[in-house]
C-alpha cells in the first residue's frame, strides 16, 4: 500500500545489487518508483517492498524512456530525490570494441539520467528536489579496456557538474557518487566488444566494496546534503595522481591492468 503522504523517490536499476538495497533502505521514508529493465526480476525483488511502485523500462530507448517519464508525471505532482543508478559497461580494448557497443554504454550511463532529470525537471523542482547519480573514479582518470565506460561517466560527471551551478537558485541539489569497485551485477553483465556478455575476469584495484556497504554511505550522504561522495579513499587518490603526475599513474595502471590486453 501506497503512503501518499511520504515524498516521492525514483531509483533506476532498482531490482539488483545498489538499486535494490538503496531501495530497501528507503523504503519507509519514501513512496518508490522503481525501474528496471528487468521487470520480472524487479518484481520478484521488491513486490514485498512497501511504498512502490514498479516499472520496465529499457533506458536506452528513447522511446520507452519518453513514455516513463509521462507515467511518472501523471502520478507525480513532485518529487524529492531522483537517484539515476542504472548502468552498463563494457571490458574491450577500444581498438576492438564496436562503435554500437560504446553507443549503448553510454545511452544508460549519460544520456539516460539526462533525459530523466530534463523530463522531470518540474516535479523535481516542486520539490527542491534532491538528484543522486552514480557515477564513478573511471570518470576522473582512464582504466584500461573501459573507454567508453570511462567517457560515458566522465561526460556525467561534467554535465551535472555544470548542472548543479546552474540549477543552485531552483533548490534542486545534485549528489554525485563515485565508487571504485562493487560486488554488483553491473561487472558480472559486462559487454565484450561484438556486445555480447564478456567472460574475461576483470582487474581491480582496492577493496571490493559490498552494495549494501554504498548504499548506507549514499543514504547517509543524502541526509547530510553532499554534494560529492568518495567513498573509496584508495582510489580518490589514485584519481589525484592522474592529475598531478600522469606518467607514472599511467604506468602503474598498464602493469595492474595488464591482463586486459588479452580482451576481445
Amino acid at each position: 500500500m501506497i503512503n501518499p503522504s511520504l515524498p516521492v523517490a525514483v531509483i533506476t536499476g532498482a531490482a539488483s545489487g545498489l538499486g535494490l538495497d538503496l531501495a530497501k533502505q528507503l523504503a519507509t521514508q519514501y513512496q518508490l518508483v522503481l525501474i528496471d529493465l528487468d521487470l520480472k526480476l524487479l518484481q520478484e525483488q521488491c513486490g514485498q517492498i512497501i511504498n512502490a511502485q514498479l516499472y520496465g523500462c529499457d533506458l536506452a530507448n528513447k522511446d520507452e524512456l519518453d513514455e516513463l517519464i509521462t507515467q511518472i508525471k501523471a502520478k507525480h505532482y513532485s518529487i524529492a530525490l531522483l537517484i539515476n543508478n542504472a548502468g552498463i559497461t563494457h571490458r574491450s580494448l577500444a581498438r576492438i570494441t564496436r562503435p554500437e557497443v560504446i553507443e549503448k554504454v553510454m545511452a544508460v550511463d549519460y544520456f539516460a539520467p539526462v533525459r530523466l532529470v530534463s523530463g522531470l525537471i518540474e516535479p523535481l523542482q516542486q520539490a527542491h528536489g534532491k538528484i543522486v547519480n552514480i557515477s564513478s573514479m573511471a570518470g576522473w582518470m582512464p582504466v584500461m579496456a573501459r573507454a567508453g565506460y570511462c567517457a560515458a561517466k566522465s561526460a556525467l560527471h561534467q554535465y551535472f557538474e555544470t548542472f548543479r551551478a546552474e540549477m543552485r537558485p531552483t533548490g534542486v541539489s545534485v549528489l554525485m557518487v563515485y565508487p571504485s569497485f562493487l560486488d554488483t551485477p553491473i561487472d558480472k553483465n559486462a559487454l565484450n566488444g561484438d556486445g555480447g556478455k564478456t567472460n574475461h575476469a576483470r582487474s581491480m584495484v582496492g577493496k571490493m566494496r559490498t552494495s549494501d556497504w554504498m548504499a548506507k554511505q549514499i543514504c547517509e550522504a543524502i541526509r547530510l546534503d553532499k554534494q560529492r561522495l568518495f567513498p573509496d579513499r584508495f582510489t580518490y587518490f589514485s584519481a589525484l595522481l592522474y592529475r598531478l603526475i600522469p606518467r607514472l599513474y599511467m604506468h602503474f595502471m598498464a602493469r595492474k591492468f595488464a591482463s586486459e590486453w588479452e580482451v576481445a
